[in-house]
C-alpha cells in the first residue's frame, strides 16, 4: 500500500547536499552555469556538463538548474517585476501549483533555493499529483493575509487540470476564500502557463518559462516566506 503524503519538506539527504560546506561548489556551479548559458549553451545540455565537472548528484543539479538563468533572462525579470506597493486594487494572477508549493515545502522545512533572478524555488515541485498535506492550509492562509494587506482587489489561482486532484484543490480553495471573506476564483486550465503567459495582468509565478514571456510578475512566494517565514530554510545559490 502507497505510503500517504503528510509534508512536503526536506528530502533525507537534504541536511548533507545543502549543508554549509557544500554551498561554495553549488554556488561555483551556478556561476559555471550562467556562464554558459550567456554564450547561448542549451540548458540541459549544459546542466550535465557542470554536474559532471563538480560531481552533483540529482537532486544538487535540479538545485543548480532551477537557481541559474543568463544574465539577459535576469536583467529582463527584473525590468517587470511588480513590488507590493503597486498591486493596491489589482487583480493578481497565481501560477497556483507554483506558489502553493513553495510555501508548503517551506513551511514542511523544507530547502527554499534562491536563484541568480532573486525568485525562489523548491527542489523538485509538482510532477502530475498533487496531495493536500499538514501544510496546506496554513500556506494558503498566509497567502490570503499578504494579498489582503497588500488590498488586491482579487485573486485568480490558475491550477492545471491534468494534475491529479486539482478538482479537490480547486474546492479546497473556494472553502478557505469563503470561510475568510477573500475574493478568489479558480480556474482549471489545460495548460496553466500558457495562461499566464498570455495575460496582461500582474501573474505570481517563479516559473522560469512563465517569467521569460509574461507583461508583469510578482515574486509572491519569496515576499510571502521574507515577511511570515522567519525560520525558513533559505540556500541563496
Amino acid at each position: 500500500m502507497p505510503r500517504k503524503q503528510t509534508h512536503r519538506g526536506a528530502g533525507p539527504k537534504d541536511e548533507r547536499l545543502f549543508a554549509p560546506n557544500a554551498l561554495p561548489r553549488l554556488r561555483t556551479a551556478v556561476s559555471d552555469l550562467c556562464w554558459l548559458l550567456n554564450r547561448g549553451y542549451a540548458l540541459r545540455s549544459a546542466v550535465e556538463l557542470v554536474g559532471n565537472r563538480y560531481s552533483l548528484v540529482s537532486r544538487q543539479r535540479m538545485a543548480v538548474m532551477r537557481c541559474a538563468c543568463s544574465d539577459e533572462a535576469a536583467a529582463r525579470r527584473q525590468q517587470r517585476e511588480v513590488q507590493p506597493e503597486n498591486v493596491k486594487g489589482q487583480e493578481l494572477w497565481l501560477d497556483g501549483y507554483n506558489v502553493l508549493t513553495i510555501l508548503e515545502s517551506t513551511l514542511a522545512d523544507g530547502v527554499i533555493l534562491i536563484g541568480r533572478d532573486g525568485c525562489c524555488r523548491d527542489v523538485l515541485g509538482v510532477h502530475g499529483r498533487y496531495r493536500k498535506i499538514a501544510e496546506t492550509l496554513p500556506a494558503l492562509r498566509l497567502i490570503g493575509e499578504v494579498t489582503t494587506e497588500w488590498s488586491v482587489s482579487s485573486v485568480r489561482w490558475c491550477l492545471d487540470k491534468p494534475v491529479s486532484n486539482s478538482g479537490r484543490l480547486k474546492a479546497v480553495l473556494l472553502d478557505v476564500a469563503a470561510d475568510a471573506g477573500w475574493d478568489w476564483h479558480v480556474d482549471l486550465v489545460f495548460n496553466a502557463d500558457r495562461v499566464l503567459m498570455q495575460t496582461d495582468q500582474i501573474v505570481a509565478t517563479s516559473d522560469a518559462a512563465i517569467l521569460d514571456k509574461c507583461q508583469w510578475w510578482m515574486n509572491l512566494a519569496r515576499l510571502v516566506i521574507d515577511r511570515r517565514v522567519s525560520n525558513a530554510r533559505v540556500v541563496e545559490l
